[in-house]
């Protein structure tokens, strides 16, 4: 299966790539076909960016106390063991013969009790800990799908065929989103600009970038559909008018690819 050409398919396994579900050989081919296709890499960065972006909405969770009181209790058993074992070897034991295998029995009878309670209570605390999960990813998927859908993907590649930035278009908010991945830096006299390369016709600017990490620019739909390319160059600061078409070289560019 071309799996280019099964947008809900590439969805899924990229949204399962970034979460880290996708394991073994199906991450290792679905990695392959990342380094060959730029709409599966595309899909991929996409939904990273969308998941660290969660996770930083996520509030801080605290261990359970159960947790707590059931590692103190097998700390404890471990070390009554280990002192029961080492008074046997160096054969010391009580006086009281009857006294010391009453102590014993009560011992063992106490850590059976304590075995019980610390098996009891891990399938509490593991039940807990289930409902708790569970009502996590029923939170994270209605995080998901508040996310808007962009109807626009591309990867902007320099000469190495090295990802740079990633660009989003939301038709929804009439909104270009630029994420840099790659490390250039721009001198302080010049600027990095957007370009929309069209099958015919001259160059059409869609801004000017600051030196942010990500960026979000206006734009509406018209100005990016039909589009087959979208590049940056490196012109003087504050940029050049969009009508003459870029001035500087070509640093990055890619394919811009509308999701189905």
């Amino acid at each position: 299966m071309d799996l280019t050409r099964n947008p809900e398919l590439l969805d899924r396994l990229a949204s399962s790539y970034a979460l880290g579900t996708l394991r073994a050989g199906a991450r290792r081919r679905f990695e392959t076909l990342a380094r060959v296709h730029p709409s599966v890499r595309a899909s991929a960065l996409l939904w990273q960016t969308r998941i660290a972006g969660l996770t930083e909405l996520q509030p801080q969770q605290a261990p359970d106390p159960a947790v707590w009181t059931r590692i103190d209790n097998l700390v404890r058993a471990e070390q009554h063991a280990q002192l029961l074992g080492a008074r046997r070897v160096s054969g010391q034991a009580p006086a009281d013969s009857a006294t010391w295998w009453w102590s014993r029995l009560g011992w063992w009878r106490g850590a059976s009790a304590a075995g019980a309670f610390a098996t009891v209570l891990a399938v509490v605390t593991g039940w807990t800990l289930y409902q708790q999960q569970g009502a996590q990813v029923v939170q994270l998927q209605a995080q998901l799908r508040a996310v808007p859908q962009e109807a626009y993907v591309a990867v902007l590649q320099d000469d190495k065929s090295k990802a740079s930035m990633l660009v989003t278009f939301d038709p929804r908010n009439n909104r270009l989103t630029l994420q840099r991945v790659g490390n250039y830096q721009v001198a302080s006299d010049r600027s990095l600009q957007l370009w929309a390369i069209p099958k015919s016709g001259a160059p059409r600017s869609l801004g000017v970038l600051d030196s942010d990490r990500l960026l979000k620019l206006a734009a509406g739909e018209d100005d990016v559909r039909d589009v087959p390319t979208l590049a940056v160059s490196l012109e003087p600061k504050g940029g050049v008018p969009g009508a003459g078409g870029p001035t500087g070289p070509v640093l990055f560019s890619g394919t811009l690819i509308q999701k189905m």
